[in-house]
């Protein structure tokens, strides 16, 4: 007879939890036959005693399971999809999609709302006047099939157990425990059963794994599950320790995405993100034989902007029109350097919340919010700043907000005398 509290009590004492066990948990979880308290009770457990590949493996089937699992036609075409940790200034998924849909691969994106100091790909799209975030499934696919790809939120039908399960973890000090992040993650993957999946692992100041061994830690994990379930998996460790690109913020981050898709690649270091993921999908999907052959033709279909047509075709496929202009913030004004020097170091995750404090990002649950504030060209590290010079210019509304969110990005920078000689690279691992 299957009993919660011997299972709690087993993990409680150390003990490696069979596929049955777990599944029984989490299935009478979703369905409301375990309690919210014994969930509690045994997340607080795993993140304690931690979980074996096998267990995190059934966790994450389970997960999987308590809802719909997404079928596609089993023609020639390639499924795939990527998944980025989180960062600010993150607006790859927007270029990677139609890219990579131009060459035949389709891509799916289940995606999420900012969560903490990080940006949200959904809040970004919402920003196109008229964009749909709230797919059905039955939407879901037909886009994805008729126009390559699809960026929508992740459905009551989907995974449901993580739902569930992630409310709990928010606010019982269970959300960074590996084994609960892996099964978050990969289940809403898996749930959306494509063939490939590319991860973005960040690490650093602005990630949430702020080191590249504990980023790399979690990139194993992910991987190591999706292959056992019989995808095709690779991880890339990427650089988070400043914003990526040049703007942040929703409306301004669409405004960047829609340069680089036109070909203005000034935002180099967003460009080569992109590129690197995109390109392992290429060769995941079969289309090139290796990432710099993918490179190549990647950077020709952004020269020729077809990918810009095709994320054109995408918006207004989801009710999106881009013909109406994207909001802009009343005023515009620079947030200065008080010292002279060479950027040294960036807490980057301030900068995350120095949008959330301009009314840009939420402080609760369901909080309206201003899509056109943000910042544009923060400087860089490594990068000499003289005193009143511009750090960022900060788009607003409210001059309070601004006055606050001004002296968190003079908090964010560390500037002094010596120049940097050395930064870590953009991308600096893969996994697979």
């Amino acid at each position: 007879m299957f009993l919660p509290a011997q299972v709690i009590q087993r993990k409680r004492d150390g003990h490696a939890l069979t596929e049955e066990e777990i599944r029984s948990f989490v299935f009478g979880f979703t369905r409301s036959g375990i309690p919210d308290y014994q969930m509690a009770a045994l997340a607080m457990a795993i993140c304690f005693r931690g979980m074996n590949t096998e267990e995190t493996l059934w966790l994450t089937r389970a997960m999987a399971d308590s809802g719909d699992v997404l079928q596609w036609p089993r023609g020639d075409a390639f499924y795939a999809d990527k998944h980025s940790t989180g960062g600010i200034g993150d607006k790859t998924s927007l270029i990677l999609a139609p890219l990579v849909a131009c060459f035949g691969v389709k891509v799916p994106m289940i995606s999420g709302r900012g969560l903490g100091p990080t940006g949200g790909t959904l809040d970004k799209l919402e920003s196109i006047a008229g964009f749909r975030t709230d797919l059905s499934l039955a939407e879901l696919a037909r886009v994805t099939e008729r126009v390559g790809c699809c960026i929508t939120g992740a459905t009551p039908e989907l995974a449901p157990a993580d739902r569930k399960l992630y409310a709990l973890r928010d606010v019982t000090a269970t959300v960074s425990c590996l084994p609960l992040i892996v099964s978050s993650i990969m289940s809403k993957k898996l749930a959306e059963n494509v063939d490939g999946l590319v991860l973005d692992v960040k690490w650093g100041s602005g990630a949430f794994m702020r080191t590249r061994e504990a980023s790399r830690e979690l990139a194993r994990a992910m991987v190591e599950v999706g292959k056992r379930y019989g995808k095709k998996m690779v991880a890339l460790q990427t650089d988070m320790n400043q914003p990526l690109g040049a703007f942040v913020g929703n409306a301004l981050e669409v405004r960047e995405t829609l340069d680089v898709l036109r070909g203005d690649l000034f935002a180099a270091d967003l460009v080569e993100v992109t590129l690197a993921l995109a390109a392992e999908m290429l060769v995941m999907a079969g289309v090139a034989k290796d990432v710099a052959v993918a490179g190549e033709m990647l950077q020709k279909k952004l020269a020729s902007c077809e990918a810009l047509r095709k994320f054109e075709e995408m918006v207004a496929s989801q009710g999106g029109d881009l013909r109406r202009a994207l909001p802009r913030a009343q005023f515009v004004e620079p947030v200065r350097s008080p010292v002279t020097g060479v950027v040294q170091a960036i807490a980057c995750d301030a900068i995350g919340y120095a949008v959330i404090a301009l009314g840009g990002g939420r402080k609760t649950a369901g909080e309206t919010i201003d899509f056109a504030v943000g910042f544009e060209r923060s400087k860089k590290i490594g990068e000499h700043v003289e005193a009143g010079e511009p750090l960022a210019l900060m788009h607003h509304n409210d001059a309070a907000r601004a006055a606050e969110a001004a002296e968190m990005v003079q908090r964010a920078y560390v500037v002094g005398p010596e120049p940097v000689l050395e930064r870590p690279r953009l991308v600096c691992g893969r996994i697979a």
